[in-house]
């Protein structure tokens, strides 16, 4: 936990510290109680279903765990699509370097989802972002690989970090690649009356 408790209005459902990082930017004032749920992708599930549901079942069931302290819980959670194929996170250097090979010199989407539960209902909004990437080299791959950056990472990449340098255009949210849309969170917080901006 962050905070007192007496001293936030939101409780995030999620581990991510780039999440974190977005919501203080913007002032916001929560505590943190990551999701552990099975986050497999359905047979036949589109991505879009896939990453609504993610962002809804992570805020469900951290409410049902809170339910005694009555906070609204965010939930969020990002992918990457390609083709429709999903990148999830890779789970070793070959996956990593398999998932950067395909993304090398295209075009792919990014999905990002929220949802907020709170009130006895639940509130999803979905980001969509275009992001090309130009051509990666062999030698890149490697370097990339060894700065331990793509573990943990939708796409095997964070754009806030060193993948910044493999980004040719972007059209959309980058707050949303980065794991977290502000605009469509802000948008959720209006809805449920949760402050933000916040003097930090």
């Amino acid at each position: 936990m962050e905070k007192p408790l007496t001293d936030i209005d939101l409780i995030l459902a999620s581990a991510s510290p780039r999440r974190a990082e977005l919501l203080r930017q913007v002032g916001a004032r929560f505590t943190i109680h990551p999701a552990d749920i099975d986050e497999s992708q359905y047979p036949a599930e589109s991505a879009e279903i896939y990453v609504q549901r993610m962002a809804r079942e992570k805020a469900e069931t951290v409410a049902h765990q809170e339910r005694r302290h009555q906070l609204p819980v965010l939930g969020a959670d990002t992918t990457v699509v390609l083709d429709q194929q999903v990148f999830a996170k890779p789970a070793d250097k070959r996956a990593a370097i398999a998932t950067l090979r395909a993304l090398s010199g295209r075009s792919h989407r990014v999905l990002s989802a929220i949802a907020v539960v709170a009130d006895g209902r639940t509130e999803l909004r979905l980001s969509e972002t275009s992001v090309r990437f130009r051509e990666i080299t062999e030698q890149e791959y490697e370097r990339y690989w060894s700065t331990g950056e793509p573990l943990g990472k939708a796409g095997a990449y964070a754009i806030q970090g060193f993948a910044a340098v493999f980004v040719e255009s972007i059209t959309g949210s980058y707050s949303g690649v980065v794991g977290l849309p502000l605009m469509q969170t802000f948008e959720l917080f209006e809805r449920f009356n949760i402050a933000c901006w916040n003097a930090r």
